[in-house]
């Protein structure tokens, strides 16, 4: 496993201001300040070359909608990384395409970046999308958030974020947080309750006031196997082959 001292995230994007104190808060904010990771937004009107700072145009071909320009984002891309060429990537380093046709988003990948990877660029898509010649010679992952249609990439690059920062190390007050994490083990997490003990007439169960450590994780494994079976049966089938 390869672990780094500090994550670079860079976003790429035509709406800078939507990541306004995005980051600023909880786990995010706290990484940041401990020198955990680096998060900088950059604007793709900031690297085109005409008057009129033009990030899309009409599809070729034609059709409904505009697509994102290549050249700003390949000169993006060079500024950061030094290079538009996917080869010759520094190790450790990811061009992430956020859009609807990427592979879904999962626990275990944001796992892997959290593991693997030094510096994370992530292109937002918008409108129609984003001209292939982008993907085709400068990005290595595409993802997607789940099988719907945002207007932008913007709303998932800060679900990536959070989902990847709060698994580096030192990033959560406690070390087995994330292990307990839901879909860790292909399991929803368990039920969790405090004070009042009773509320309403609803009472927290015994085993979690009996002090017995094995049995309340016992207890909590059951419930939590009850409530994927319930929720995300899929999941199950997934563990089982």
């Amino acid at each position: 496993m390869i672990r780094f001292t500090i994550l670079k995230i860079d976003i790429l994007t035509i709406f800078p201001e939507f990541f306004t104190e995005v980051f600023d808060f909880g786990i995010i904010r706290r990484a940041k300040l401990a020198g955990i990771v680096e998060i900088n937004i950059y604007d793709i009107r900031s690297f085109t070359t005409d008057k009129h700072r033009m990030t899309d145009d009409r599809p070729f071909g034609g059709g409904d909608g505009m697509v994102l320009k290549a050249e700003p984002i390949f000169r993006a891309i060079e500024q950061i990384l030094g290079t538009c060429e996917r080869e010759k990537y520094a190790d450790g380093t990811k061009v992430v395409l956020l859009t609807p046709q990427g592979r879904v988003f999962k626990q275990a990948m944001a796992k892997e970046f959290a593991d693997e990877t030094r510096h994370i660029v992530m292109i937002c898509g918008r409108y129609e999308g984003v001209d292939e010649r982008v993907n085709e010679m400068l990005v290595t992952d595409e993802f997607s958030i789940g099988d719907y249609v945002l207007s932008g990439g913007e709303p998932a690059a800060i679900v990536v974020t959070d989902a990847i920062v709060r698994l580096l190390p030192n990033a959560l007050g406690s070390e087995t947080s994330a292990v307990n994490d839901s879909f860790t083990e292909n399991l929803l997490d368990c039920p969790h309750y405090t004070q009042p003990r009773d509320f309403r007439g609803m009472l927290v169960p015994d085993v979690l006031l009996s002090g017995n450590h094995a049995e309340i994780e016992k207890w909590r494994k059951q419930k939590a196997l009850e409530k994927t079976q319930k929720i995300r049966p899929e999941l199950l089938n997934k563990e089982n082959g």
